[in-house]
């Protein structure tokens, strides 16, 4: 039986009822990392959605086994779960937020952002991980769709075949204005990478809001199957801008009932990217209001709907992207 890592163990020990809750740490680049996981710890956070960044964690920077293993023992010392972001902006290129993409008209531009999701899924597996979330990247000018999604399946097969190498689920985020931007979207791409185990969903509830037709609650539970790793925040309808708890139009007890229901059993993250300067005061603050939501929160009804994978669960994002005006503004949500 293989052992599991520390941070996964951390996880599984927490009760069924109710989210396993982290927080981002692009929501906290003022802090170092040492501090910000501390912070999380105090505050009694499960977990964190942990981004490759230069603030924090450096991808690109020399000896990073080295400082992952001290990232690794760290937070195992806490007691906190984890997932690795990879949506940092400039973590490839100092003068093209997000650039270069999985979609990149340049062959090696796409083989340097596969590059660095290689290097995530490897820090994935030596921190314990639960997932690595990416997403696809806008289509380039001048573009057209066939050939956007062969180089994104391109780019995408090695990450997925190192994903399933080192057990760590590859968790997709449909984005509001990208390629891959809703579950419909998702269910492309699996097809043709030939449907692989360790492909799943990033699902961010604000999106739901922001795009879906259905209710966040309704998209939750459409998405569950698939489910390995789950963004939150509040949001309007039509406006890709991530909000404060309270600052949105989101009912959240439905949403995490929803998640509860799925069986979905890895983290739920907090994602602020816009709120730095306020980072210790909206982690206090979105803790405390995620823990009243979750209060009405009963134990799974269903007992007939087992997550797909024994990994924790995936997250997803809207099924239907439909509404142009959330699609204008996704260049300045994250």
């Amino acid at each position: 039986m293989t052992e599991r890592h520390p941070s996964e163990r951390h996880l599984a020990e927490r009760s069924a009822t109710g989210p396993h809750v982290g927080y981002g740490t692009n929501g906290l680049t003022d802090l170092r990392l040492d501090d910000a996981l501390g912070l999380l710890a105090d505050l009694g956070y499960d977990g964190v959605g942990l981004t490759l960044d230069h603030m924090h964690l450096d991808p690109m920077a020399p000896d990073l086994a080295a400082r992952t293993a001290r990232v690794a023992r760290r937070l195992d010392a806490l007691g906190l779960g984890v997932t690795i972001e990879t949506g940092a902006r400039y973590v490839l290129d100092p003068r093209r937020k997000h650039g270069p993409s999985l979609l990149d008209a340049d062959p090696e531009g796409r083989a340097a952002r596969s590059g660095l999701l290689l290097r995530a899924v490897q820090v994935a597996a030596d921190v314990g991980a639960h997932a690595v979330h990416c997403f696809s990247g806008i289509t380039p000018e001048g573009t057209d769709e066939d050939t956007a999604w062969a180089r994104l399946t391109e780019a995408l097969t090695p990450v997925v075949e190192a994903a399933g190498a080192a057990g760590v689920p590859l968790a997709v985020e449909p984005e509001p204005g990208h390629l891959l931007s809703c579950l419909a979207d998702f269910h492309r791409l699996r097809g043709h990478l030939g449907d692989p185990d360790m492909l799943g969903l990033t699902l961010d509830i604000g999106h739901c809001q922001c795009l879906e037709p259905e209710p966040p609650a309704d998209c939750v539970r459409e998405a569950g199957p698939w489910l390995r790793h789950v963004q939150i925040e509040d949001m309007r309808r039509g406006v890709h801008e991530h909000l404060p708890f309270g600052d949105g139009e989101i009912d959240f007890p439905p949403v995490l009932q929803a998640l509860t229901d799925t069986g979905y059993q890895g983290l739920t993250v907090v994602e602020l990217p816009r709120h730095s300067h306020a980072g210790p005061q909206l982690a206090a603050e979105s803790i405390q209001f995620l823990r009243s939501a979750a209060a009405a929160v009963r134990p799974p009804t269903r007992t007939d709907h087992p997550p797909a994978h024994s990994t924790p669960p995936i997250r997803t994002t809207p099924a239907d992207a439909t509404s142009p005006t959330a699609h204008s503004a996704s260049g300045a949500a994250r």
